[in-house]
């Protein structure tokens, strides 16, 4: 235990890199998001994240956002906890029978104009979870969604991306 206790003050902390994007592709990108939104709203763009039944593994990347890595709010994305206060649904995950009233309410009380966007391939299309009895379907299924963000789960970076396409798509 002493030399245990030893080896780790000689050591000193674990470093762990940073992920794989590259500072430079974030900047352009985060830059972008901060102006369009600015534009459109002239404000934050509120997001209520709503997990319809996946796995977590897109929450992890959506927490992941609010990191002192991605950081998102210096961009201008803000997570509110109610739908009250939301301009987008960020949905993850299929939609399960137990979520479903849930999520269709959730989507009532989100003021219009309101935007909805799938995240991930399961909020897609229910990837591996098609077929379930708990399944009551893809997101598209239960709501109206304006954007799909790809990927098992997509990264950070590719979340920011579609966002910036959302704020595109919003009217001035």
């Amino acid at each position: 235990m002493r030399s245990l206790l030893f080896k780790s003050l000689v050591q000193g902390p674990a470093v762990i890199a940073s992920p794989g994007s590259s500072e430079a592709a974030l900047a352009e990108v985060g830059a972008a998001l901060e102006q369009r939104i600015r534009e459109r709203l002239g404000r934050s763009l509120a997001i209520r994240e709503v997990d319809a039944g996946s796995c977590n593994g897109c929450e992890l990347e959506i927490h992941a956002l609010n990191n002192p890595v991605y950081d998102c709010e210096r961009f201008g994305l803000k997570f509110v906890a109610s739908p009250r206060h939301a301009d987008v649904l960020l949905v993850t995950g299929p939609v399960a029978w137990n979520m479903r009233q849930a999520l269709e309410r959730t989507y009532a009380a989100t003021p219009a104009p309101k935007f909805v966007v799938a995240l991930g391939d399961c909020a897609f299309d229910c990837h591996v979870f098609k077929g379930s009895y708990a399944i009551a379907g893809a997101v598209a299924d239960i709501i109206p969604v304006d954007l799909t963000i790809r990927g098992c789960p997509p990264p950070p970076l590719d979340i920011l991306r579609g966002l910036l396409a959302l704020a595109e798509k919003m009217s001035a």
